[in-house]
């Protein structure tokens, strides 16, 4: 299989996980290293710094406008965390190769409920992507095929993620935007996720002839305790997966104040005419069962097992091929001052970009001038998503072609470099492909 004319062996050594930014970090009783985001920091400074936040908050006040503490933080953008739902792709392949639709759509709400058990053992919160940045990865598939990833901040009130991924020679595409909305309230802070993931079959056409889609929310997340109490991440409320003929509305309970259990789910795969399938239990960082309705003596099984399943964590290229505005690159002071623990250090270097952002934001207002997203452009009326990559990635080409064009968007493999077309704004580049289209057009006579 020809990948290797995109990507030699050879690169596999670089850098896929958070925990190579720094060299600092801690170590536990044996010497071994314990990533930092697995860490609840309880130091009174950092206590004093929230309390001091939340005394000026009331219940429903807006958090996406409050600095936070860095001990609170993990040690990676949104813009990177979303991979974590990207990170069973076997899981995918094998829906996709399904022929059977029910079945195809069982394996990929099993897909989806795969990545979010994927998180620091503390109560972490992903840094906020600044205004323009973007994050690139890529993964060597099993069956020596290639994943790519593309994201980019195109909001910053709201905040709003883009993404694109895309496995070419296999057709699968996914599209979404993530808007999270914060909140406080009380002992608890939420994070409302709006926005939602587009996943589609390339060469799986529905009844219309088109590509079948799956249109998937997100649950919301919860961190409990920040008053008093132990500190706990919930998901909460729901999941929605929509297909051309199925459905499934997944809940993510919270646990009540005397009763219930955390991390419990539950939903029911059914049709458009109310038909049930198959119900979906467990909890979503533990163990996710299935039983056939069909069935009704039927046993559970397992449909997917967070101690058994290994993630495959998405490649980066090398800090030192990365543009000032790629997040790794960005972040890097305060992420390596994080992995030391150093909080000082993490504040200042945060406060740094945070107060650079500022001065950008009010320059375009003196100067008039909206910002513009490099890499994705708004949607057009009627489509499922507020933006999408603005290059057609055409289906009715090879994946070669595919794949060269993917690259040509952005530097995503090493080695790659980036060109001055790049700095253009998304639709200024599609003025640019458009005239270019028109003037190879031969005109009628």
């Amino acid at each position: 299989m020809p990948l290797n004319k995109f990507i030699s062996k050879g690169h596999q050594h670089f850098s896929n996980s958070s925990k190579d930014l720094s060299d600092g970090g801690s170590t536990t009783g044996s010497g071994e290293p314990v990533d930092s985001d697995d860490i609840e920091e309880t130091d009174e400074s950092g206590q004093s710094i929230l309390l001091n936040i939340i005394s000026q908050l009331k219940p429903g006040s807006d958090l996406s406008r409050i600095t936070l503490p860095t001990f609170i933080l993990e040690k990676r953008s949104m813009l990177e965390r979303i991979t974590n739902q990207l990170q069973h792709p076997e899981i995918a392949l094998d829906a996709k190769s399904d022929p059977d639709e029910l079945s195809r759509f069982v394996k990929v709400c099993k897909w989806y409920l795969s990545g979010w058990h994927i998180a620091p053992k503390a109560v972490k919160k992903p840094l906020n992507p600044v205004l323009g940045e973007h994050f690139t990865c890529y993964w060597n598939l099993p069956n020596k095929q290639q994943a790519f990833y593309i994201a980019e901040q195109v909001r910053h009130h709201p905040p709003e993620s883009a993404y694109f991924y895309m496995v070419p020679e296999s057709g699968i595409r996914v599209d979404g935007t993530c808007i999270p909305k914060s909140r406080f309230l009380g002992n608890s802070t939420a994070a409302i996720m709006e926005g939602s993931s587009v996943l589609q079959f390339l060469d799986v056409l529905d009844r219309n002839g088109k590509p079948e889609k799956y249109v998937l929310t997100q649950p919301n997340m919860y961190a409990r305790g920040i008053l008093f109490g132990k500190m706990k991440l919930e998901m909460g409320d729901h999941m929605v997966i929509k297909s051309p003929s199925f459905e499934v509305d997944v809940e993510f309970k919270t646990k009540g104040f005397i009763s219930g259990t955390y991390d419990a789910i539950h939903g029911v795969v059914k049709d458009y005419h109310g038909n049930e399938y198959y119900e979906i239990s467990g909890k979503w960082n533990d163990v996710i069962y299935i039983r056939d309705l069909k069935d009704k003596n039927g046993p559970k099984r397992v449909l997917f097992d967070t101690h058994k399943e290994v993630a495959s964590k998405p490649l980066v290229r090398s800090i030192n091929e990365q543009g000032e505005y790629e997040s790794r690159k960005l972040w890097k002071k305060v992420t390596d001052a994080l992995a030391r623990r150093d909080h000082v250090t993490a504040t200042k270097e945060k406060l740094d970009i945070e107060d650079y952002q500022r001065e950008l934001a009010k320059k375009r207002v003196e100067d008039g001038v909206e910002f513009q997203p490099k890499l994705f452009k708004p949607a057009k009326r009627g489509q499922d998503l507020n933006y999408y990559i603005y290059k057609n990635i055409p289906t009715d080409t090879s994946y070669e072609n595919q794949i060269k064009t993917i690259l040509e968007l952005v530097p995503i493999l090493p080695g790659q470099k980036f060109t001055d077309k790049f700095v253009m704004p998304a639709h200024k580049k599609c003025e640019l492909a458009e005239g270019r289209s028109r003037a190879s057009t031969p005109r009628s006579k």
